[in-house]
């Protein structure tokens, strides 16, 4: 585990979630999971990304599932996601995660339609009523909203985002925004860029394969944070195949295929997210078994 000053940063991984054969959810396997990514080198878990397929579930459940991650690894390592179609309704999200004292929040911009500046900071400022720190999460391919670097440096100097979730992997915005906004904290979004925005100074990483391979991720995170290529490179080499899944449409039924292949529950996904077609299943079968028999873990 990292020793971190702030909540949100760190290896934050958006956790999976274990849903039973008739889909319905396993809160005592979610449990587990979470406790197991913090004993392997994690910092914590963000509950309700797409990650865990929040779209799917109902009010009930998605409650359910941060306070189950709170019970297991502590609030202050919790981040829930509190994305919605209105702005009030991620605000009460927001004051659910506050009454549960978890550390940090991850919010979307409005992701409805395709919303304005002015509109994104309005949203930004509702949710930040709530009184927890907000990570603005940057994914403009799903959301259709870029929170640029001059946008973001708005957003932080207002006092309504702590950090950025940046997820275009163009290591490029690192620079821009650090000059724009230095206080501002980059955590890294999409896995097959960890490197190069460790490199360009990253302080978190919000992370998905390591739901499957958490203490080699770990391991890749501090040696690329410390700069230390010796070990980094050779790590991302043998890991990137799998990386890359991230930022694909599958990503979710990837990285849990990975999982039940490493050892841990993965199982089914809730529609409208299909079972894999077969030569993406085989693609990462074998990619997950290879990085398997070179003692990743």
């Amino acid at each position: 585990m990292t020793n971190r000053v702030k909540p949100w940063q760190g290896i934050m991984v958006a956790t999976a979630l274990p849903l039973r054969a008739d889909l319905s959810v396993d809160y005592d396997a979610y449990a587990e999971h979470c406790r197991w990514l913090v004993d392997s080198g994690c910092d914590g878990v963000v509950p309700n990304g797409s990650l865990g397929e929040y779209q799917t579930l109902t009010p009930e459940e998605r409650a359910r599932v941060v306070e189950v991650a709170v019970e297991a690894v502590g609030g202050r390592n919790v981040m829930p996601g509190v994305g919605a179609y209105g702005s009030a309704e991620s605000r009460r999200w927001a004051e659910h995660a506050a009454s549960l004292g978890c550390g940090s929040v991850l919010l979307l911009p409005p992701n409805a339609y395709r919303a304005d500046e002015r509109t994104v900071i309005a949203h930004y400022r509702e949710v930040a009523e709530a009184g927890v720190p907000i990570v603005a999460y940057n994914n403009p391919f799903d959301t259709k909203v870029d929170l640029t670097p001059r946008l973001l440096a708005t957003l932080h100097e207002e006092g309504l985002a702590v950090a950025v979730k940046e997820f275009t992997g163009d290591p490029r915005r690192a620079y821009e925004l650090a000059e724009l906004a230095p206080g501002l904290d980059l955590l890294i979004g999409s896995d097959d860029a960890l490197l190069e925005l460790a490199l360009a100074g990253a302080v978190g990483w919000i992370a998905g394969y390591p739901n499957a391979l958490p203490v080699s991720s770990a391991e890749l995170y501090h040696a690329a944070l410390a700069g230390d290529l010796e070990t980094a490179l050779p790590l991302y080499r043998k890991l990137h195949e799998l990386l890359r899944w991230d930022a694909k449409t599958e990503f979710v039924q990837a990285i849990k295929l990975s999982m039940d292949l490493a050892g841990r529950y993965g199982g089914p996904c809730r529609a409208p997210r299909l079972p894999l077609l077969p030569d993406m299943e085989t693609s990462i079968r074998a990619a997950t078994e290879k990085a398997l028999a070179e003692g990743l873990r």
